[in-house]
């Protein structure tokens, strides 16, 4: 009955859900001729040196997320399908290739490969060519590639690394990590070959790999600690504690790897991150903190490190990852919230740079089998019903659906008949065709969306690893720098690559 009952209400309320200045065909004219004119002003190309470089990645935030998410954040704001996301107002938008070099559907360690180090790989590798076999340690000798954080690093840039998952985990590991598996977070996690043929954990690498890393924040400080050592904030919790065999404590490892007369902080809470006086910081490293907004003064404008830190602790810290381990999970509420807070972290990096010398860009690493259909009216709550029921088994049906995944669910031999649940729970696993304990990731490309310095040499349709190259091109460093000349290149260049908050595995 309340199934019926929000399929009538749909029916009746559809055709008042226009509004008014739409039915008027003057406003879709003069929308167009002002897109019109924006398109035409591009023609005036930005070809200055990219000072900064900001990548946002949306881990598995596919296309289709992208759009759901539009609708979610403008019905936030008593909006709709007519609103913008943030990064809808960048001016370039390009499409990313995002298979694996043997894999017509990704994961996010091959996928972070080729938008961080330029170069495809093979699925569950990080910062490796396509020579290393997963879980084959002895592969990994001369197939390393360094990534756009080393290329800016090796340039004397400052770097930072944000991300709402693991610091260690797949997307913001192949920036500083080389790894024929993906899941050798501490050596607890490796097998006895791989240690004996001398492979480095990935958290080992993040300490070692490129010690003068100004700002990593993000999770996972287990792996930096010795096998059942008690965590500092969940000390009752054994899944909490640490899992290092070497007995090595890398925050310790992490502070004394700095230079003489350099400040090195590590917080492992707000509280902590909050009371840092940042215009004296050198190294920043934060773990499991949900980042403050509020700490940074765009008066201030300062370059070098003390700038990258307040930049990056400005933003908010709930984004990126989160997207992918919502979908993972069927929870559609969830992956969308997250992708809507992404968004916010992407408004706000804008507000604080310029495109005069900022080049920003927003990807993601892969797709999901999410969808969202149903012939919805106009206004349709996101996360509600299709005003029509399956004309095969007679019951409603959600709007959202997966291809597969965790939602699928059989009550007394049919489809569970969603009028009886909460779909609207942030916890909702949405229905799907197949049943998996996790959903998977989808195989279409992917969006780019480019602003500032050279975004135009992100258009059509592209291989994924293109993107680090496009970058790099913008701001002067790695192999591309025939272009530049003295008078262009700016004397103390920054590059946030922001990954997660921003940058988020799978």
């Amino acid at each position: 009955m309340k199934a019926l009952f929000i399929l009538l209400l749909a029916q009746l309320c559809s055709a008042s859900l226009v509004p008014e200045r739409e039915k008027d065909p003057e406003y879709w004219r003069r929308q167009a001729q002002e897109t019109l004119r924006n398109a035409l002003r591009l023609q005036r190309l930005n070809q200055n040196v990219a000072k900064n470089l900001i990548l946002f990645l949306g881990d598995g935030m596919g296309v289709s997320t992208v759009t759901a998410a539009r609708i979610l954040k403008g019905q936030l704001h008593g909006q709709g399908e007519e609103s913008l996301l943030e990064m809808d107002k960048f001016p370039f938008v390009a499409l990313a290739k995002t298979y694996n070099t043997n894999a017509q559907v990704p994961d996010s360690a091959g996928t972070a490969t080729a938008y961080l180090c330029g170069v495809k790989a093979n699925e569950g590798t990080l910062g490796v060519s396509a020579g290393v076999t997963r879980d084959r340690c002895n592969t990994t000798k001369g197939q390393e590639v360094t990534s756009i954080l080393r290329w800016a690093k090796e340039a004397g840039k400052a770097v930072g690394i944000v991300t709402t998952t693991r610091v260690t985990h797949a997307t913001p590991s192949a920036a500083y990590a080389h790894s024929a598996n993906r899941d050798w977070y501490s050596d607890g996690e490796m097998p006895p070959d791989a240690l004996e043929g001398g492979c480095k954990d990935i958290a080992r690498q993040l300490v070692e790999n490129i010690p003068e890393i100004e700002v990593i924040l993000g999770g996972g400080r287990k792996y930096m600690y010795p096998k059942n050592v008690s965590d500092v904030e969940y000390p009752h919790e054994e899944k909490q504690r640490g899992t290092r065999l070497d007995g090595r404590n890398l925050v310790q490892a992490w502070r004394e790897a700095k230079p003489r007369g350099k400040v090195a902080e590590y917080v492992w809470h707000r509280r902590g991150l909050l009371a840092l006086n940042l215009s004296r910081v050198d190294f920043l490293l934060g773990d499991e903190i949900p980042i403050p907004t509020g700490m940074w003064n765009p008066a201030g404008q300062e370059e070098g490190r003390a700038g990258i830190v307040r930049l990056l602790s400005n933003l908010p810290g709930s984004s990126g990852g989160r997207i992918d381990h919502g979908h993972h999970e069927g929870k559609a509420k969830q992956a969308l919230h997250e992708a809507v807070e992404l968004d916010r972290a992407i408004g706000l990096a804008t507000r604080l740079t310029s495109t005069q010398d900022t080049l920003s860009v927003v990807t993601a690493d892969h797709s999901h089998v999410f969808t969202f259909g149903g012939y919805t009216p106009r206004g349709n709550p996101i996360f509600g019903l299709a005003p029509m029921q399956s004309d095969v088994d007679r019951k409603p049906f959600t709007s959202i659906l997966y291809g597969n995944g965790p939602g699928y669910k059989i009550v007394a031999g049919e489809r569970e008949n969603v009028s009886a649940v909460d779909f609207a729970h942030a916890n909702y696993q949405a229905q799907s065709a197949v049943p998996l304990r996790q959903e998977t990731h989808g195989g279409e490309d992917v969006a780019v969306f480019a602003r500032g310095p050279m975004a135009h040499l992100l258009h059509g349709v592209h291989e994924q690893n293109y993107i680090p190259h496009a970058m790099a091109y913008a701001a002067c460093i790695g192999s591309n720098r025939g272009h530049c000349n003295a008078a262009a290149r700016p004397a103390t260049p920054l590059l946030l690559p922001f990954l997660g908050l921003l940058l988020l595995l799978c």
